[in-house]
């Protein structure tokens, strides 16, 4: 398929017409609203519907995606159909298009709530060699569910916001300390956002799950390893993770990425009847981070051990209910080898092998540093991108 907007034509383009990814923008400082992206530009979305190009029963002149996506997977698919019409070649209806460059990108999303896992294999087996050695390093039910904690809906932000290195209790020799973090990562994933709403007291399926999901961006979770290190016993994460989790501000949905779906890890063990997928849940999507703009690793969504589909039915075990706009930290997604890991605690084995960042020896991230995340899948001759997803730290307020 083609593209009456010519930059969308481009092979290396993140935002071709198979993609058409929903975000939240505004231009000169106006009122945001919704839009899509395609080749280098926004289709204003709220300005279409109220031309009478699109319906969405007025939903996309808000400042999220919320609305919309509470209409439901027909209202989706209908949308994107009609996109699609409105933005192949050929099509000659006049549209409210917006250059990119001038745009300021926000937020896509009212974040309902944030729960982040911990689905890699690869990834929680070298996390766990570092912290309990080889021999306790996967807990005994990690192969049997997904391991998850419920984060801090207030910290997500948008691509390109600032993150303030956090103070907290350190280890010392004689008890806890005050002070900066010292030990600043990274956490490379994938978010899931959750588009429809499920009732308290009842447990959503695989399948039901998967409906379920609007789409999915970049995330980071950045973490503070030291202050980590030191809370995790007994409860898990609580300020390491509170400091910030970034994600991309475009939403590439679940139906652009349909015709990539693959199979993840290989199974250690069959998982009980609950967690069990019909089919494939997985995208074959090759994700990878950058420091200060070099390339440190590069992997693929496929290495994961749980997807989100199995995430959310997990979720819902006990009942709980799901909100449009949750957000699933898919955890972090690292392959097999050392230039495949998706923290810098794993590639630096937690600190004993620097890594060289244009130059300058790194073993965790120091003020200044810019991290920036990237993911595509490659179609034939085009490719489904997500956008930057890119924060710099500031020095902490001691």
């Amino acid at each position: 398929m083609k593209s009456r907007i010519e930059t969308a034509n481009a092979p290396g383009c993140d935002f071709p017409l198979q993609n058409l990814p929903y975000g939240v923008f505004s231009v000169n400082g106006d009122a945001p609203r919704c839009g899509v992206a395609i080749g280098d530009q926004i289709l204003d979305l709220a300005a279409a519907e109220a031309a009478g190009l699109i319906d969405a029963q007025g939903t996309f002149a808000a400042p999220q995606l919320n609305d919309f996506m509470a209409l439901g997977r027909d209202a989706w698919a209908a949308t994107r159909a009609r996109l699609t019409e409105l933005l192949s070649e050929g099509a000659t209806e006049a549209l409210p298009l917006v250059p990119m460059a001038e745009a300021t990108l926000h937020l896509p999303i009212r974040v309902a709530e944030y729960t982040d896992f911990y689905a890699s294999k690869n990834h929680a087996f070298n996390v766990g060699v570092l912290f309990r050695g080889p021999e306790n390093a996967l807990p005994a039910q990690w192969t049997h569910m997904p391991i998850g904690y419920n984060g801090r809906a207030s910290s997500v932000v948008v691509s390109g916001t600032p993150i303030r290195r956090p103070m907290g209790q350190l280890k010392g020799e004689d008890g806890p300390v005050w002070g900066p973090c010292q030990r600043l990562d990274l956490e490379l994933e994938l978010g899931a956002i959750v588009g429809a709403d499920s009732t308290m007291g009842e447990r959503v399926s695989v399948e039901d799950a998967e409906a379920m999901i609007f789409g999915y961006v970049l995330l980071n979770d950045w973490s503070a390893r030291d202050v980590q290190a030191w809370e995790y016993q007994p409860l898990g994460p609580f300020q390491s993770k509170a400091l910030g989790t970034t994600i991309s501000p475009w939403v590439v949905t679940q139906a652009a990425l349909e015709p990539f779906r693959a199979e993840g890890a290989a199974r250690v063990n069959p998982l009980l009847p609950y967690l069990r997928e019909s089919r494939p849940g997985f995208y074959d999507l090759t994700v990878g981070w950058t420091m200060n703009g070099q390339r440190m690793s590069e992997t693929n969504y496929r290495e994961m051990y749980y997807s989100s589909a199995q995430q959310l039915a997990h979720h819902t075990e006990s009942g709980c209910p799901m909100r449009v706009g949750d957000l699933l930290g898919s955890g972090t997604i690292s392959g097999p080898t050392r230039d495949q890991t998706g923290a810098l605690l794993e590639m630096t084995e937690g600190g004993k092998r620097p890594v060289t960042v244009n130059g300058a020896e790194r073993t965790f991230i120091e003020d200044g540093d810019e991290i920036g995340l990237y993911a595509h899948a490659q179609g034939d001759g085009y490719r489904i991108g997500f956008g930057p997803c890119t924060g710099t730290i500031l020095p902490a307020k001691e």
